[in-house]
């Protein structure tokens, strides 16, 4: 199919999900982009955001929850509307009085009648996983408890999430204890902050396209979801966040696949969710208004990977950019707003591999 541009512009946080498709969304030109956001700070694009990296919002009833990293702990905002997290008074849910060290990119789920945050906290090869809950979404959080992964290396970026009958967790991690190239890693999990088995890589970061920006090579910020088929995705970040050439892409197990087995896995052929032209999946086209975007969330119900999307095929989802226009740094990133849709009858070739088997599925159109 022929790339199509359904939003032609940003798409405002009060506009989530009710835009018509084909209709384009004026904002206001990079000019009026500020050097540098602070948490708190508002979007001089027109748009109610929060500055930063990493979001992560989830539906719970008719509240919006949001998780972000600030203050030197976890911050955590509800609001009524999507569009509302932006501005909600933030409630200080957890902060680091045991010094972990840096807290990076909290994941908020809901599950078993409890909001549950993980988050990477450590210095250098020391970052771990960690686990904080509570029955309340702003208050009442417990203290941190180490996640127990197999191996014990270095991880951050972890998400619960059931599949199959079977809760599972994926991370971004090392192999072993330097720093060469992160990858994607799933096991079982027996209990909250507890797994059972081994850890298995499902994607290094070994085609081209992943392997633009490095030093180290990077996939990161795995987000599981499960499309209209009953088919797994894990959308996540290839290329170093700290470049504009960062991106979305995605890993598909093929229908019936085990999870934990690497060859059931199939990667987009590029990028399909970025702003460098050369990295993008054929038939998907680079971003208008922001640089780098990655490290996204689905704004799904409970968090549920498995709940359908709440509009026909399209959902909203948040990422983490920089407006073009405006020096690309990790301080000049906000949370954007965009919608996902449901792209059916893509292709996923593996790359370099003669006479391997294609498989045909589900892909995923972002709009910004």
């Amino acid at each position: 199919m022929p790339p199509i541009r359904w939003l032609a512009g940003l798409v405002p946080l009060g506009l989530v999900g009710t835009l018509a498709l084909g209709q384009a969304v004026t904002t206001a030109g990079p000019a009026e982009a500020v050097a540098a956001v602070a948490d708190d700070q508002a979007s001089v694009l027109g748009r109610a955001l929060v500055g930063g990296a990493d979001p992560s919002v989830i539906k719970v009833g008719d509240l919006y929850v949001s998780a972000k990293s600030v203050d030197g702990g976890i911050a955590v905002r509800t609001a009524s509307t999507l569009e509302g997290v932006a501005t909600a008074p933030k409630h200080q849910v957890w902060r680091d009085t045991g010094d972990l060290g840096e807290v990076w990119a909290p994941e908020i789920v809901y599950h078993d009648g409890h909001y549950r945050i993980y988050f990477a906290a450590g210095r250098g090869a020391a970052h771990r996983m960690y686990h904080i809950s509570s029955t309340s979404a702003d208050t009442g959080y417990s203290a941190a408890t180490k996640v127990a992964l197999p191996g014990d290396k270095w991880a951050i970026d972890g998400v619960p999430f059931t599949f199959g009958g079977q809760r599972w967790f994926v991370w971004s991690g090392w192999s072993g204890d330097t720093n060469v190239e992160q990858n994607l890693y799933i096991a079982r999990m027996s209990g909250p902050t507890t797994t059972t088995g081994g850890r298995y890589v499902i994607s290094q970061p070994r085609e081209s396209w992943e392997r633009v920006v490095g030093n180290p090579y990077i996939n990161e910020a795995p987000q599981p979801i499960v499309d209209p088929k009953g088919q797994l995705h894990v959308v996540y970040s290839a290329n170093g966040s700290w470049s504009s050439k960062y991106c979305l892409a995605d890993l598909r197990l093929r229908a019936g696949g085990d999870p934990t087995y690497v060859w059931d896995w199939y990667k987009s052929n590029g990028c399909l969710f970025g702003s460098y032209a050369p990295s993008m999946m054929s038939g998907w086209d680079p971003t208008l208004n922001v640089d780098g975007p990655g490290h996204h969330t689905f704004v799904l119900p409970n968090g549920d990977v498995a709940a359908g999307p709440p509009s026909g095929n399209r959902f909203p989802t948040m990422f983490h950019a920089v407006a073009k226009g405006t020096p690309y740094s990790w301080s000049n990133r906000y949370w954007y707003t965009g919608t996902a849709v449901w792209w059916g009858d893509t292709t996923y070739r593996r790359a370099n591999v003669p006479g391997a088997p294609t498989n045909v599925g589900y892909g995923l159109k972002f709009f910004e």
